[in-house]
């Protein structure tokens, strides 16, 4: 406590952090622009490879954010969740690692509960090499040189499709120069963080590097059940590099990587709970006065209530297991061969993963739900060859990629001894064997394979205008299984049809309520060809105007999760597959620097229009257990992003970023209906619908829709208004016998509000907040010592809201963490 008080002491009155990029030396072979800035102590020079090749992030004509590895660290952005808090146009949201939604503009991945059946849109690739699975996203950065976030499609540049853009992470590479540095941060909560990495020469043509990272972390909800913190941190990675260079021209890089993570993880706490149109009985707190009124034989003398109805209690009471093991890893082999004018690029790479989950799916410490567990292997394969070309009039990029995919997904999901009292009516209700021990087993793989060609043309007409035309040819094909066994407690498999299958007995009508046996086999295939248009013209040296357009597409998706039911409790098989996205981009920009480049300004708008676009939805059913993906006829997200920047000396710099987005459904007719306009009776007669919120009774029931049409509503996951800044302020010193800076600094970040379900709710929205993290610290040549203080004002704010399963609308969620605070010591050699 004592520490605590002196920390937050000390940078109590500091306002001023690093900014989100730092220059970067420009390389030998640099354009005249770059070298003439790199010698300027004033000039603020970015160097990126979000074109695939080397150059300036000032000349790249789209939208780009490029961090710095050192300013990631610095901020304590320590992965792609966090890193939303520097790059605005960033959304990031998960609830465990496997339900990670990482979009950009409001566009990329359909949020809500992940399936193994659709293509991400934001493209996430570590060294060249694509990650098809988000879960990617949640690991410590290790051993990171620089993140680039490309904003808008990308597929005339990348290997796999990117219809929302791209977020490219380049690690630091083997040197021939003996180099290492290492890092070790404490903090509250008993936050505890190690980095090291060693890099040199092995002979005079070979070199590596290793890099090792590793993180925990006390969990920020306690589980008054368990008796435990839970949603702790618990992170290992490790990377090596191993780096052969016969000739000036050819380089040989075999990388290799493994990360895992074992917390117990991902819980969540009471929020709120909303009216739904079910019958007054069957709403929560009716709910558990009538479990309270009936004990249960099983759980003698007990009267349940949620430990506390304020989130920010950071209070759960979760009966079931809770584990996020999660194991990553791969290897790759890059050649790269300077041919000429041009470079031939070869990337193989494989990699895997592993998840490991177990879940409480009814969000309370009653046993409704006392098992859910769906883990998965993942094996990718993927090769590109790529060649870049560059000459005074003409640039370009041609490469062939080629992908294959299978994931293997074994799930469980049983009924508890709470769950007859919660799902059920009448005698049924009463008694608890009726469902009781009720097992959904799932056994699913999903084949993915995958095949590209792609290229893009720079024409330098003038030095002034260039022109820049892609294309890409695509072709998809995706085949998947599932099969759900439904068993009763006394593991005899039923059936759900009018004549049991062989071997199966009949189910009853609470039973297949529930849970109801499955077979489906989805596959389906289709080419697509896309291209872009980029025209940019030169105002000036340091002033660069472009405008695009994109016709993109997304693949075609396949539910891979279980169906839906229809209103009959039959298996709807038409949603088993979904339509491919169709997209038409549009974007205008402006990158400018001035006062010597001392300042930089850029402007983009934007706006993208896609037909048939994937959304993940859920009904509120526990049969379909993560969701299921729909078609929206049509959405359209349009904005306005800009990025400053100033070096006003070597002694200050800041930052400001900015995006408004207006993310909508433009058309989505048959969408299912949140939870204050679903559980009622279903007509189709609109004249007997009940308003929003309103519960039914026996004399007067609530009549809802089939399907609600959200045409107009937001989409889900996005802010309309997003800010980031930052600034630091150093001045010389002398201290410990050493010379370097003092240093204080301050970053923040705001979103506004939000909603965080498929349909859009009323209780599902989540407020905006402003979070800010300060900094003070002294470094010089090979160290760096400071402390933070992270969420400085003990911010109160919530991640992600869930509508539970049963429509009974209850609202469980994941708060934000509380402020956190320590200290960090960094040597380099």
């Amino acid at each position: 406590m004592i520490a605590r008080k002196i920390l937050l002491a000390s940078v109590a009155g500091l306002s001023f952090l690093s900014p989100a990029a730092f220059a970067q030396a420009a390389p030998a072979d640099a354009a005249p622009d770059q070298a003439d800035a790199a010698s300027s102590p004033r000039g603020d020079v970015i160097v990126v490879t979000a074109r695939r090749r080397t150059e300036t992030a000032q000349e790249v004509p789209l939208a780009i954010s490029v961090i710095r590895g050192d300013s990631i660290e610095a901020t304590g952005n320590f992965n792609v969740v966090k890193l939303q808090q520097l790059a605005p146009t960033l959304q990031v949201y998960t609830t465990n690692p496997r339900n990670t939604s990482v979009n950009i503009r409001g566009l990329g991945v359909p949020f809500g509960l992940t399936s193994d059946g659709f293509e991400q849109g934001v493209g996430i690739y570590v060294d060249d090499v694509y990650n098809s699975r988000v879960a990617a996203a949640t690991f410590d950065f290790l051993d990171v040189a620089q993140v680039e976030v490309l904003r808008g499609p990308q597929g005339t540049l990348y290997g796999k499709n990117t219809t929302a853009g791209a977020i490219n992470i380049t690690t630091n590479q083997p040197t021939f120069d003996f180099e290492g540095r290492a890092e070790v941060t404490a903090g509250n909560l008993n936050y505890k963080q190690a980095k090291a990495a060693i890099s040199g020469p092995l002979t005079d043509r070979i070199a590596a590097r290793v890099a090792v990272a590793t993180t925990s972390r006390r969990g920020t909800l306690y589980n008054v059940t368990s008796r435990r913190w839970i949603n702790e941190q618990d992170n290992l990675g490790i990377r090596g590099q191993l780096l052969f260079q016969p000739t000036e021209d050819l380089s040989i890089t075999l990388s290799g990587d493994y990360s895992k993570q074992d917390p117990e993880c991902c819980g969540t706490t009471f929020v709120r709970v909303g009216t739904t149109q079910r019958p007054i009985t069957r709403q929560y707190d009716e709910l558990v006065k009538a479990i309270n009124a009936n004990p249960n034989p099983a759980y003698p003398g007990r009267v349940y209530q949620v430990p506390s109805r304020n989130p920010y209690d950071r209070l759960s009471d979760l009966d079931s297991n809770l584990n996020a093991g999660n194991k990553i890893g791969g290897a790759s082999l890059k050649v790269k061969w300077n041919v000429g004018s041009g470079t031939l690029t070869s990337v193989t790479a494989w990699r895997f993963w592993d998840w490991k989950p177990e879940n409480d799916r009814d969000f309370t410490g009653l046993s409704i739900v006392s098992k859910s567990q769906n883990p998965s292997q993942q094996d990718q394969y993927s090769q590109e060859f790529r060649y870049n070309y560059e000459s005074q009039k003409i640039d370009f990029v041609v490469g062939l990629f080629g992908f294959k995919q299978r994931i293997d997904t074994q799930g469980t999901e049983q009924q508890g001894a709470d769950a007859a009292r919660w799902s059920l009516t009448g005698a049924n209700a009463a008694n608890p064997a009726t469902l009781q021990g009720l097992t959904a087993s799932n056994t699913q793989y999903l084949k993915a394979d995958s095949a590209a060609l792609f290229g893009q043309l720079s024409w330098k007409v003038t030095d002034a205008l260039t022109i820049q035309p892609g294309v890409r040819l695509n072709y998809d094909k995706k085949s998947g299984y599932y099969q759900r066994v439904v068993t009763n407690a006394q593991g005899q498999a039923i059936s759900c049809t009018a004549t049991p299958a062989p071997g199966t007995i009949a189910g009853t009508s609470s039973q297949c309520g529930v849970y109801q046996p499955q077979v489906s086999a989805p596959s389906d295939s289709a080419w697509n060809f896309t291209y872009d248009f980029n025209v940019n013209y030169k105002v000036t040296r340091d002033v660069l105007a472009y405008a695009t357009y994109a016709k993109s597409f997304k693949t075609l998706g396949i539910n891979q999760n279980g169906l839906p039911l229809n209103a009959d409790n039959t298996v709807n098989y038409d949603a088993s597959t979904v339509k491919p996205e169709s997209v038409n981009h549009f974007e205008v920009g402006l990158k400018t620097q001035f006062w010597d480049r001392r300042a930089t300004f850029n402007l983009s708008a934007f706006r993208t229009e896609i037909k048939n676009f994937q959304a993940t939805v859920n009904g509120g059913q526990f049969g379909t257990v993560r969701g299921y993906l729909a078609n929206a006829q049509k959405v359209r997200s349009q904005g306005i992003e800009a990025d400053f920047k100033v070096v006003v000396s070597d002694r200050f710099t800041a930052y400001a970023n900015g995006a408004f987005t207006d993310a909508k459904y433009k058309k989505f007719t048959n969408a299912p209906c949140p939870p204050e306009l679903s559980g009622g009776t279903i007509t189709t007669n609109p004249a007997l619908w009940s308003p929003a919120g309103q519960a039914g009774t026996t004399a007067n029931p609530s009549y809802s829709r089939p399907q609600c049409d959200i045409s107009g509503q937001d989409l889900p996951g996005v802010s309309k208004w997003a800010f980031s800044y930052g600034a630091e302020y150093n001045i010389p010193a002398h201290l410990l016998d050493k010379d370097g800076q003092v240093y204080l600094g301050v970053d923040g970040n705001y979103r506004s509000h939000w909603n965080s379900n498929a349909s859009p709710s009323i209780y599902t929205e989540v407020k905006g907040y402003a979070l800010t993290n300060l900094r003070a610290g002294f470094r010089g040549e090979g160290f760096d010592v400071f402390g933070w203080v992270r969420n400085v004002f003990d911010v109160n704010y919530i991640e992600n809201l869930q509508v539970a399963p049963g429509n009974t609308g209850l609202i469980a969620g994941q708060v934000g963490d509380p402020q956190t605070w320590g200290g960090t010591i960094k040597v380099s050699f």
